[in-house]
């Protein structure tokens, strides 16, 4: 089960498949459509684990990239925590409760999603359930069991998600943040990116746990401290670490570029995480590794 490390929650997205070349119109819904998809949200998952009924139900009907739900410290569903906070009717029973755009339109900061990462053909909209400690237990584990094969929204539910954000959606299922972490594991494995994914789950479950990257031909990288220092080495140093058998400057130059464009592309996947990223300068004698230690 995915918590809250502040409290018990359960966190979970309605994750959105859209169709190729399908751009959402809507970045957040108005109150009243947001108000009408957090009831069938909840009456799905109810569907699935009747005791949901017990619980808070708070969504935020705005649409995000799966990378902006898995960041240290859950922070996009900090943020939905701190909004159920202050919502009033506490100790009234059960709330569905849903955050949408303004009177005016406006999107509210909190539900604002990241604009360098949008374009994906998945994304997600966050929810968490809220209450007491041993309903919450006992959802969430039920939650976790069930979710990825039982886990697709209703017909209806799933219309209403497509007209009101203005897009062409594939499918829609639900996650919970457990989920979502190891369907992207998969994907970055898929696309060549699977030697990364432990310095995420790192930050993401251990942050005050150290994880490095040392696998040639990947780039030198060490997280601690919630932050990732990549090794930035000058083209000798890189050279006896990596192509030592490269004979001509042509291959050489080539394999170079190469590989700075990894650490680019490395780099920019551990920042759509929410990890700070720093290159770390490293001549060609020193020890690399204790450059990143330093």
């Amino acid at each position: 089960m995915t918590r809250s490390p502040t409290g018990p929650v359960v966190m979970g997205v309605m994750a959105l498949e859209l169709m190729a070349g399908s751009t959402p119109r809507n970045a957040a819904l108005t109150a009243a459509e947001a108000s009408a998809l957090a009831e069938k949200l909840g009456r799905d998952l109810a569907s699935l684990v009747p005791q949901v009924r017990d619980l808070d139900l708070v969504m935020a009907a705005a649409h995000f990239d799966p990378a902006e739900a898995l960041r240290p410290g859950w922070s996009l569903h900090q943020r939905l925590r701190e909004l159920h906070q202050r919502a009033p009717g506490r100790g009234e029973g059960p709330r569905v409760i849903a955050f949408g755009a303004d009177e005016t339109g406006d999107i509210p900061l909190p539900l604002q999603a990241d604009e360098g990462l949008r374009g994906g053909l998945l994304r997600v909209v966050p929810f968490l359930l809220a209450g007491d400690d041993h309903t919450v237990d006992a959802v969430g584990e039920r939650l976790e069991s069930v979710l990825l094969e039982t886990g697709m929204a209703q017909p209806d539910t799933a219309l209403l998600a497509q007209t009101a954000f203005g897009a062409q959606i594939e499918h829609a299922r639900y996650m919970t943040l457990h989920d979502l972490a190891a369907m992207t594991a998969m994907q970055y494995e898929h696309g060549g990116l699977g030697a990364l994914w432990p310095v995420i789950e790192t930050a993401l479950v251990a942050p005050a746990e150290e994880q490095w990257l040392d696998a040639p031909p990947e780039p030198l990288l060490r997280y601690a401290n919630g932050e990732v220092h990549i090794a930035l080495f000058e083209p000798m140093a890189w050279r006896a670490r990596y192509a030592p058998q490269e004979a001509t400057d042509e291959r050489l130059e080539r394999a170079y570029q190469h590989f700075q464009a990894r650490q680019q592309q490395i780099a920019a996947v551990l920042e759509a995480h929410g990890i700070p990223v720093t290159f770390a300068h490293c001549p060609g004698k020193t020890d690399a590794r204790e450059t990143l230690q330093s």
